[in-house]
């Protein structure tokens, strides 16, 4: 009975939809944290009449056919990448992106991977580090006897070190930008990497070329907008609850079926 396997395919689609809401729900505190949204398809076709085919001797076509889906499957669930609000914290190793770009942050491995994340700390050698302990890229080193630390807005890090009267550069943040956002792989910890998908990532200097700038003292907040968040879930627990009558219904045809015979 097709619509008992149909019905089916869309309570598992919804079950996934309410997965990804979730998830954004749980991070909607989540600094730099971007959003999820879940695609779907239908899937094949049984044909009982195909469009056109002849319904007389004499030429005449049948205008539409007969043509009965199988019910639905998950497409894609992609990265929206639009801005979050921007608070301010007065951290100074806060840096908040307005615009275009990731920061670079260097894994364990080796490996490199991107972030919109910018509450960054220093560790105990004074590299900028992410709170896990994952080294900015460019390193970058502030000295024990470092005040008045500050990031412009291109990226120039510079501090007045020691008994010094006038500040003494210390290095430049880089942004990252790809072809293709929402191709990037998301490893958790806020973290991304590059696939095939996104691109390879190009490194350039903030506000130049479409690079974003960079905020000092400010972060980036999660993109997640509750209200539609909401509406998204009682939605989908209603597709999910129409799907699971409609299982139901076509138990309840069975059963009719069975006490005919």
């Amino acid at each position: 009975m097709r619509s008992l396997w149909t019905a089916t395919t869309g309570m598992s689609a919804q079950d996934l939809s309410m997965d990804v809401i979730a998830n954004n729900l749980a991070n909607v505190s989540t600094t730099g944290y971007k959003k999820s949204v879940t695609s779907f398809q239908d899937l094949i076709y049984q044909y009982v009449k195909v469009p056109g085919a002849p319904t007389s001797d004499n030429g005449t076509q049948a205008p539409s056919g007969i043509q009965v889906g199988l019910g639905v499957r998950p497409a894609a669930v992609t990265k929206v990448f639009s801005e979050g609000d921007i608070i301010q914290t007065g951290n100074e190793y806060d840096v908040a992106i307005e615009g275009a770009g990731f920061f670079q942050i260097e894994l364990p491995t080796g490996n490199t991977a991107y972030t919109r994340a910018g509450n960054l700390n220093r560790d105990g050698t004074g590299r900028l580090v992410t709170p896990e302990g994952y080294p900015l890229l460019p390193t970058i080193t502030i000295p024990e006897n470092a005040r008045q630390v500050t990031i412009s807005d291109t990226g120039v890090v510079s501090a007045i070190l020691g008994d010094d009267t006038e500040s003494t550069e210390l290095g430049n943040i880089d942004l990252a930008t790809f072809v293709n956002d929402a191709g990037l792989l998301a490893i958790g910890k806020n973290l991304f990497r590059e696939t095939e998908a996104s691109g390879t990532a190009t490194v350039g200097t903030p506000g130049t070329d479409g690079y974003g700038t960079l905020l000092q003292g400010y972060l980036e907040q999660s993109n997640v907008n509750l209200t539609a968040e909401m509406a998204g879930m009682i939605t989908t627990q209603r597709a999910f609850e129409i799907n699971s009558k409609a299982v139901s219904t076509s138990d309840e045809m069975m059963q009719t079926v069975v006490n005919m015979v």
